[in-house]
């Protein structure tokens, strides 16, 4: 099956967590992806300082959240070059 296409990929990523994950066929990461966004994100929003902004109170997951964008990409892109260079020969 042809793979989605990456920037298709990275925008679903930046909305949902763990899903550019579960497009690129990985939903096991996926689903730990989302899984450690929420994890920390609850854990940073309840050890944060009150004084905090909400992007302090929320780093955590938005840490691993942008880490699950980028791995998104990554595989996206290497799965469409891999299907491209298979198709050349």
């Amino acid at each position: 099956m042809k793979p989605l296409p990456p920037p298709l990929v990275l925008a679903v990523a930046l909305v949902l967590p763990g899903m550019g994950q579960v497009l690129n066929r990985q939903p096991t990461r996926g689903l730990i992806f989302a899984f450690f966004t929420l994890l920390l994100g609850a854990f940073t929003l309840v050890t944060a300082d009150p004084g905090v902004s909400w992007v302090g109170k929320l780093s955590g997951g938005l840490f691993v959240h942008a880490l699950a964008v980028l791995d998104a990409y990554k595989h996206a892109r290497i799965r469409t070059e891999l299907l491209n260079s298979a198709g050349r020969r």
